[in-house]
């Protein structure tokens, strides 16, 4: 059953993985299933229909699988399932999914959720994604691969953010960030892309000056984004980058696009 402190409190129905550590004062829940290698720190909160997969570590005061914050939330058997090596640091905040939002709320592997992070319900999560301090989704958010919150952001409901975005400390995100996007500001406007990212990931200078020049056909003023999301695709039609960040305005949320601002005649940049 691995190592559990005296002071936890383990309810029978829960399945402990080889190799889990479970540290002072800990509560795991009936239907909780912790996989190998799982370590809880001291004073964390297991609950709920709650999976966490092998080698994840949960700092001191989280608190996993509670009843989400939706007053639609009426007891539904709803999942929270949290993948492998994450790092889920003090004060973390994830619930389960509601009947509204697909039952269940994914958290990919190898994530790191600094201090005070929030998951919401219904949200999916992909891999290597970093959600620095007091960073918090609302509920039915969409995070793809790689992507990295700043402190204090804050994403609205319903809002995609596609793979390898980065958004910036203390914004307020409304609206859909294209694949490779950087936003930031109180209200946050498209703002270039995350050109750091690309180079930390293994991008080529040939791939980012694609990126460059597909972004500002993008977000140029001709015609309409419909019509500018086919001329990107004809002209750039071997490049999987760019066909990335088109299938995903393709698939068009329910929220609209972020966009960069449109002041003084400002162009993309």
């Amino acid at each position: 059953m691995g190592d559990v402190h005296a002071t936890a409190v383990i309810h029978p129905g829960a399945h402990l993985g080889e190799g889990v550590v479970i540290g002072p004062y800990c509560v795991v829940g009936e239907n909780v299933t912790l996989g190998e290698g799982v370590r809880l720190v001291a004073h964390v909160v297991v609950d709920g229909r709650t999976e966490i997969g092998a080698r994840t570590t949960v700092y001191p005061f989280a608190s996993l699988g509670q009843r989400p914050q939706d007053l639609k939330y009426h007891g539904e058997s709803s999942r929270l399932v949290i993948g492998a090596d994450n790092q889920i640091r003090e004060h973390v905040t994830m619930n389960p999914g509601t009947e509204g939002g697909g039952m269940v709320t994914r958290v990919g592997d190898h994530g790191l959720f600094m201090v005070g992070a929030h998951v919401a319900h219904d949200c999916q999560v992909g891999d290597h994604v970093i959600l620095a301090n007091n960073a918090t989704l609302a509920g039915h958010v969409t995070i793809g691969d790689y992507a990295i919150l700043g402190g204090l952001s804050a994403v609205h409901q319903f809002v995609r953010i596609g793979d390898h975005a980065m958004i910036g400390g203390m914004s307020g995100v409304e609206h859909d960030v294209i694949p490779y996007g950087l936003v930031k500001g109180e209200r946050a406007h498209l703002a270039g892309l995350n050109l750091v990212g690309l180079e930390r990931r293994g991008f080529g200078r040939e791939d980012v000056h694609i990126l460059r020049a597909v972004y500002r056909l993008l977000f140029s003023d001709e015609g309409t984004l419909a019509e500018r999301v086919d001329d990107a695709a004809g002209l750039y039609p071997d490049s999987q980058a760019v066909q990335h960040v088109l299938g995903f305005i393709r698939e068009r949320g329910s929220r609209a696009l972020c966009q960069p601002p449109r002041q003084s005649g400002e162009r993309p940049d």
